[in-house]
């Protein structure tokens, strides 16, 4: 026996396939972007035409949102109700919506979390004055109607805007595969570029966009795009618009005034509030938000002092924080074909000019056959006022008064009917010259309507005429201002960071720290159990810091973002990642482009720049070769390399002085000799270099043999002056045991 199957069998990929396309279609097209004509999405479509059904215009009163939104999802639109009515709080927020659809009562938001609305059970809402141009025509037979989701009622494909909402507005949305991002613009000026279109069908978009100069959005934010990118982007349909924060100075402060659209004061706070906890602000004292309801947007920045660039800093914010965002634009949209395309300006103002001179026949011819239709009537009645007596025998005495008035009076059942429906007391002869006055008007109206359908002029000029009526009753000044401005830069941190005078601690364990001023003691500092001071320098908080390893790696980090020597510090270890085995031995501070001497106990050195030591590698970089056995030494600084002397001493207590000019200036590398130490005791570690200093005319040094030091001066290195890669002399007794040098600062 065959088995009935009552399902079709199909490949999985063509089903997935198929599957994919249609939802791919649904979304695109009755989701996510918005119609060309009326501009809006099918969701808001049915929010706005279900509050006209509620009878919640502009005039009436408030209605409980989840009474709006109830209708919308039961009737037309069964989808979540959260989602509903977050696209109807959309439409209610003056800051994201440049003419907002809905009057809302009650929370609908605000600029800092536009998504802090109250629920839909305790607000209220109507529509507003500007929702009327997209409602006036809907009974005047201008749109197509479609079944609702379950075929109860009907529901309109789109709404018959007077203007165009698709650019006024804009709109946002992601499909399947392709996504639109119109930004919206000032009504005026759109009207404007409409009115010559109207007169020059073959304006470019140059030409529209001299009417035209740029989006406008809900916020008095400056658009700081360049004119150019502003034109291409309306020649291609696709590109970028960047808004900057407008701000002002109030004596030593700060004042902002107004944020890029949908930018979140609270949020510019906070982004500006941690770069402050990263002590990469150090010229910002405090932040406050001052904002209320008189100065909707107010948050002032109080610089340390009034000795700052105030444009510097304010470019460093705009090219770090939101107080200048970039929006991007798509123009795509449903075309009045019901297909997505992506549109420049002049394309998509056609279009809608095209729409919108549909819309019109489709209202005037909609009221000619009404006033037809009427004139008909009238002229049934007419021809029973003519013979009043005879039509009401046949009303008294006939069965079929209907059939029998048709046949008397050659009426149509129309006519016919009126007659019948007219009541007694309208059988005067008033009412005669009532309908022969309402006869006229309507003639002549059916006169005009005619003649503006047949004059593709006359049509033009009626369009015209209600764009510029709706545009004097709706129009505003434009919002966004569009300025030309320098691009914003973002500061080397160093250029934010005041010089300070801070020393730099560094322990055994490779701990680290910094104290303001250069006079502290880091030997009496306390450290964690088990460590002791390893080496200090003294530096500015707005240079770089450099640690060199024993093996000869560098590395470097800002000067300012080194822990408080208020408390032990943090380890080295994680910033960075030295080689195994290996630990941090010294510290230097100095200026970039400064010379500094790097030895190694090896006995081998060279001159190079600060900058040198610089890098931004975790692993650090290779910089003094250093031969096993050995470390580095602390560096020198050079103050005049034409001028200054280097001084070696060896751990045996050899002293050797010799100019500077005799040091080779590497970037890397193991140098060449400094002093001659012999190799026997070299290599069995009984004598070692243990330290350099740079000293000039009037400096003067210390060394140190334990707890006792030898002070030297210029003039005391007359004894040991000599040339490069000699031996030396001999210190005094006493100091034939060096553990290291330093320079008397």
């Amino acid at each position: 026996m065959t088995e009935i199957l009552d399902f079709e069998r199909i490949a999985m990929g063509e089903y997935a396939e198929k599957a994919y396309l249609d939802y791919s279609m649904y979304v695109v097209l009755d989701r996510a972007l918005p119609f060309l004509g009326d501009g809006l999405k099918p969701v808001q479509r049915r929010i706005v035409y279900a509050m006209s059904e509620l009878g919640l215009s502009a005039s009436s009163k408030h209605k409980k949102s989840a009474r709006t939104i109830g209708d919308v999802i039961g009737k037309f639109h069964p989808h979540g109700d959260s989602a509903c009515y977050e696209a109807m709080v959309l439409m209610a927020q003056p800051f994201s919506y440049r003419y907002p659809l809905v009057d809302g009562q009650g929370n609908f938001g605000s600029p800092d979390d536009p998504k802090s609305f109250a629920a839909m059970r305790y607000t209220e809402s109507r529509l507003t004055p500007y929702a009327k141009t997209l409602l006036s025509e809907l009974p005047m037979g201008t749109v197509e109607w479609q079944p609702n989701f379950d075929g109860t009622l009907t529901e309109p494909m789109w709404l018959p805007a007077r203007l165009p909402n698709v650019l006024l507005n804009g709109a946002s949305g992601i499909a399947v595969g392709m996504a639109t991002d119109i930004p919206p613009h000032n009504m005026r000026e759109v009207t404007a570029a409409l009115l010559h279109l109207l007169d020059h069908p073959d304006a470019e978009v140059d030409d529209l966009c001299a009417f035209i100069q740029g989006p406008d959005y809900p916020t008095d934010a400056e658009i700081i795009t360049p004119r150019e990118d502003i034109l291409a982007m309306y020649r291609s349909g696709h590109g970028s618009i960047r808004m900057r924060a407008v701000y002002e100075r109030e004596g030593k402060d700060i004042v902002i005034t107004a944020l890029p659209h949908q930018t979140s004061p609270a949020k510019v706070l906070e982004q500006i509030a941690n770069q402050m906890r990263a002590k990469k602000l150090p010229m910002v004292e405090d932040l406050r938000d001052e904002s209320d309801h008189e100065n909707p947007v107010r948050l002032l920045i109080s610089p340390r002092s009034n000795r700052i660039d105030y444009e510097q800093l304010m470019s460093h914010l705009f090219a770090t924080t939101d107080l200048e965002r970039t929006y991007r634009v798509n123009m795509n949209v449903i075309d009045l074909s019901r297909r997505p395309r992506v549109m420049d300006l002049k394309q998509l103002l056609h279009e809608w000019l095209r729409f919108r001179t549909e819309t019109v026949r489709r209202r005037l011819q909609h009221r000619l056959s009404k006033v037809e239709d009427r004139l008909h009537i009238l002229e049934g009645l007419l021809i029973a006022y003519l013979d009043l007596d005879e039509v009401i025998r046949i009303i008294r005495e006939e069965e079929k008064p209907r059939e029998k008035l048709m046949q008397r009076f050659a009426l149509s059942e129309i006519q016919a009917d009126a007659i019948l429906d007219t009541r007694l007391r309208n059988l005067a002869r008033l009412e005669e010259m009532k309908i022969r006055t309402e006869q006229a008007e309507l003639i002549g109206e059916q006169e005009e309507l005619q003649g503006t359908l047949l004059s593709r002029a006359r049509l033009k000029k009626l369009i015209k005429a209600e764009l510029i009526e709706d545009t004097e009753k709706y129009g505003d000044p434009r919002r966004s201002p569009i300025v030309h401005r320098q691009a914003a830069q973002v500061l080397d941190e160093s250029a934010l960071v005041p010089s300070e005078p801070i020393t730099i601690i560094l322990s055994q364990a490779g701990w680290v720290r910094a104290a303001k001023g250069h006079d502290i003691n880091p030997r009496e500092l306390t450290y964690k159990s088990g460590d002791a001071y390893q080496h200090h320098c003294l530096g500015r908080s707005n240079l770089n810091a450099a640690f060199l390893s024993n093996d000869g790696k560098a590395f470097s980090l800002p000067a300012h973002q080194l822990p408080s020597a208020r408390g032990q510090g943090e380890p080295l270890t994680t910033r960075f990642s030295p080689t195994p085995g290996s630990q941090f031995v010294v510290t230097v501070c100095e200026k970039p482009e400064d010379r500094i001497v790097l030895a190694s106990s090896a006995g081998y050195g060279f001159i190079t720049q600060m900058k040198n030591l610089y890098s931004r590698k975790k692993a650090g970089k290779q910089v003094l070769t250093v031969p096993a056995g050995f470390t580095v030494l602390p560096p020198a600084a050079v103050n005049n390399l034409e001028e200054d002397y280097l001084v070696c001493v060896s751990s045996a207590g050899h002293l050797l002085a010799f100019p500077l000019v005799e040091v080779p200036e590497l970037n890397k590398g193991k140098g060449n000799k400094l002093m001659n130490i012999p190799p026997k005791l070299l290599k069995s570690g009984k004598e070692t270099l243990a330290g350099v200093v740079v000293v000039g005319p009037g400096d003067h040094f210390r060394i140190w043999s334990g707890k006792r030091h030898l002070n030297l001066k210029w003039k005391d290195l007359q004894n040991y002056l000599g040339y490069r890669a000699k031996r030396g002399n001999v210190l005094p007794r006493g100091f034939r045991k060096v553990d290291w040098i330093e320079k008397v600062r």
